[in-house]
């Protein structure tokens, strides 16, 4: 089936999320749409699924002009898409989720379950996806559960299958396991467009490469493209996709963490019996796919969460339990997760922003009140130390660009006498221009002396900046291996199995 989009346009307000795009997905290809987060990927294709309508332009299926007033007319026409994030019950079984929405009766109005079955065994035995029917979704590793997600696809007559961002919660094996299916989909016939910012991925399993930049399409690429080729396109200028990073120079023990486990609000055990020491002069990645607890362990060392038992030290002193404003206080800087809900404030300004950490004293405050002319020599300063785009320092920092916005995180956190950096997913959703930026600075910090924990998600990351990775499965450290472990090991280890000669932590191996 012929897939072609003609101009299509998208609008949110003043914002262009798509600006008359083309494209065109022959029969049998996997066609890759390669762009940074925020560049329109997926909102193109929530208009190809009828969850957005356009403004302007046009959908063809085979020629014909189609209109989708819902995802229900794009899957009559022929179209599937697996999300990111699953469509899935937990607690029904995988045949009852692939029925679901489109239920088929028999004997008097009864479930046909045993035909959701049947029909989930067989394209699942057509691929080799060994997916029991009958098992509940709630106990399925991610990888299979995604298999589900293709099923219920393939299960309604899909001939394109969109897959948006499909290996954001995959560990390697997983992704690479993906890649086999997708061109075992392509060779019997469906189409399929890819979504992903990962160039790796794009270059194993594209027949052709379309790139997206600011809602605009800016070129096409061959799988044969370089890293460095893609990236240019991505981003609009060439970029250095490696991390220059020199040997570690370890000092002494500065975080020791002993012992620590986290209750959540759902009174859910998320880190289990977790140990682990940095030392000054070195990053310690915590790596593993998300969800495994790497959040809540974060969260605890920053005074977060508030029931942790265990122990947190920092120079010898404690800091478990404390506020965050005390934990700030005793060195440490903090890149959140969410740079917009927990790293800055939208409504203020630049140089606002910039003195959240110090908002209490000295030199911004003196006497109860704010010493206005610092505060604009030091945003000053930072807005050309750090590389930030604006048109001054008392622009909002809700209208800066995502990497714009990170950079703002940076400057505040870096600017203080650390003891301990922590950098939670530190450039998830950024362009690579700004990715390159950020390891840069994270490397710096670590050369200073400072020790550094970077929490990644990004396999790539964990690899380019660790001295030592930790890796986390099911809130526990499955183990503690040097920064050059190969990739596959890791792999292993994100999905629980514990590497020769060493002994998982907590739930780690359960």
């Amino acid at each position: 089936m012929k897939l072609e989009l003609r101009g299509i346009t998208k609008r949110f307000g003043a914002l262009i999320a798509n600006d008359h795009i083309d494209l065109v997905v022959e029969p049998g290809e996997i066609h890759c749409l390669l762009g940074e987060n925020g560049a329109g990927k997926s909102t193109l294709m929530n208009v190809l699924y009828g969850l957005y309508q356009a403004d302007d332009g046009e959908i063809l299926i085979d020629d014909v002009e189609q209109h989708f007033a819902g995802p229900g007319d794009a899957m009559k026409a022929g179209i599937g898409m697996v999300h990111q994030h699953f469509m899935l019950i937990p607690v029904f079984t995988v045949a009852e989720n692939v029925m679901l929405g489109h239920e088929e009766t028999k004997f008097g109005g009864r479930l046909d379950l045993a035909g959701a079955r049947a029909k989930v065994r067989e394209i699942s035995e057509r691929f080799g996806f060994s997916v029991d029917p009958d098992a509940l979704v709630e106990d399925l590793p991610v990888g299979v559960q995604q298999r589900v997600e293709i099923i219920k696809a393939l299960s309604r007559d899909a001939k394109v299958l969109v897959f948006d961002e499909p290996t954001a919660v995959l560990t390697p094996q997983e992704t690479d396991e993906l890649i086999v299916i997708m061109k075992q989909l392509r060779d019997a016939g469906t189409s399929i467009v890819f979504i992903t910012h990962k160039l790796r991925e794009v270059r194993e399993v594209a027949d052709r490469i379309t790139i997206i930049r600011l809602g605009k399409v800016v070129g096409e690429a061959e799988p044969t493209a370089t890293n460095a080729e893609l990236a240019s396109l991505m981003v609009g200028r060439a970029v250095d996709l490696t991390v220059d990073k020199g040997p570690e120079k370890p000092g002494a023990e500065a975080l020791v963490v002993s012992n620590l486990s986290v209750i959540d609000a759902r009174n859910q055990l998320v880190v289990n019996a977790v140990s682990f020491e940095v030392r000054a002069g070195e990053i310690l990645a915590i790596a593993g796919v998300q969800g495994n607890g790497q959040t809540e362990l974060t969260e605890a060392l920053l005074g977060l969460q508030h029931r942790v038992t265990g122990e947190i030290t920092l120079d010898g002193k404690s800091i478990r339990n404390r506020s965050v404003r005390e934990v700030l206080d005793a060195g440490v800087g903090f890149i959140p997760e969410d740079r917009q809900e927990d790293g800055l404030v939208a409504e203020f300004t630049i140089a606002e922003n910039l003195m959240l950490d110090r908002s209490t004293g000295a030199p911004f405050i003196r006497g109860g009140a704010l010493q206005r002319g610092f505060i604009a020599e030091f945003a000053e300063k930072k807005i050309g130390e750090f590389d930030i785009r604006a048109q001054g320092i008392d622009t909002l920092v809700g209208k800066l660009s995502g990497g714009n916005q990170q950079k703002v995180v940076l400057a505040r956190e870096l600017s203080r006498d650390l003891r301990l950096f922590v950098a939670a997913q530190p450039t998830r959703g950024l362009d690579v221009g700004s990715i390159e930026f950020v390891h840069t600075r994270i490397v710096q910090t670590r050369d200073s002396g400072i020790p550094v924990i970077v929490v990644s998600t990004e396999l790539d990351e964990v690899v380019a900046l660790a001295d030592r990775i930790a890796v986390m499965y099911r809130g526990g450290i499955v183990g503690i291996v040097p920064g050059d472990t190969p990739r596959e090991t890791l792999g292993l280890m994100m999905a629980g199995e514990v590497p020769a000669g060493e002994t998982s932590q907590g739930g780690a191996a359960a």
